[in-house]
């Protein structure tokens, strides 16, 4: 099974086995982090380095965490846009199934843009979670 996570935080190995269950065994994972901001200022100025400083550092360190786990990972950053991000990292790695993390409470700006209809909109099924900050 091929699973893309897209998450704006570090998540584990257990909490995406949590998520999913053991459909985490076995799977090849595509780990995205979109660069988001977290104000709707920083995305309108076009001040995204911090964001993409933390995206990456978000990916990195859930590739690492997956990988110590056991889980085979490898991950990129995503556009500020999930919905683009999710787009853009189908074209490469046909997932099987989807799984988006979200902040609980407070999002970053457009955090969740375009993802209500997620599944429907890329045809893959999607299920979302949230983490605490």
């Amino acid at each position: 099974m091929k699973l893309l996570v897209v998450t704006p935080e570090p998540v584990d190995a257990n909490l995406l086995r949590a998520t999913l269950g053991e459909e985490v065994e076995g799977a090849e994972v595509l780990v995205v982090s979109p660069a988001t901001t977290q104000s709707k200022l920083a995305f309108w100025v076009s001040d995204t380095d911090e964001a993409i400083h933390e995206a990456e550092v978000a990916q990195e360190e859930t590739v690492e965490r997956l990988e110590e786990a056991g889980v085979d990972a490898a991950g990129d950053t995503g556009e500020s846009e999930p919905a683009v991000a999710i787009q853009d990292a189908l074209a490469t790695f046909p997932a099987d199934r989807i799984v988006i993390f979200s902040h609980a409470g407070k999002k970053d700006y457009r955090e969740d843009e375009g993802l209500a209809d997620a599944e429907e909109r890329f045809g893959v099924p999607v299920t979302h979670a949230e983490i605490s900050r």
